[in-house]
């Protein structure tokens, strides 16, 4: 079933999700081609735009120099939010410097934002999961049509 009347308000759901759920896996290609998975933050959400931090000294900035493609996991509770896209490098000075002044994670770490690396990801496919309810909910974003689609079999 497609959703055409409340795109807007099941993006924002999952994308409110991912606000107050900012600790994830994060899955890269590794060197190997096998997959690499790691606890990751995201740093800030802007529209369909996720921006993320990290060393240029660590493994996951050559892997995503390599291939950008990237997927990450929100899970809490009975719901989870898996989304896919490309990584991407144009962030701005400004804008890295802000992501690093609002972290308190990365402050600790680092003395001065420009220790950093920073990253964006423009959401291409997104799943929302919520298996509190009966039947489950189940729905598929994907950029392309710009469209919801309920994945579960049970609803119709």
């Amino acid at each position: 079933m497609l959703y055409k009347n409340n795109q807007t308000t099941l993006m924002k759901q999952a994308l409110d999700f991912l606000l107050s759920n900012k600790d994830i896996a994060l899955a890269t290609v590794g060197h190997n081609g096998r997959p690499m998975i790691r606890a990751f933050q995201i740093m800030k959400v802007d529209g369909h735009t996720l921006y993320f931090a990290t060393s240029p000294h660590k493994a996951i900035w050559q892997e995503l120099q390599a291939n950008p493609a990237i997927e990450l996991l929100a899970l809490k509770g009975n719901i989870s939010v898996r989304v896919g896209g490309d990584a991407l490098f144009d962030v701005t000075d400004a804008l890295q410097e802000e992501i690093y002044d609002t972290n308190p994670v990365l402050q600790r770490l680092y003395a001065d934002y420009h220790e950093l690396t920073y990253f964006r990801m423009e959401i291409d496919h997104l799943d929302y999961y919520d298996l509190s309810p009966m039947p489950p909910i189940l729905r598929h974003y994907d950029k392309a049509d710009g469209q919801y689609v309920d994945l579960d079999t049970f609803r119709k």
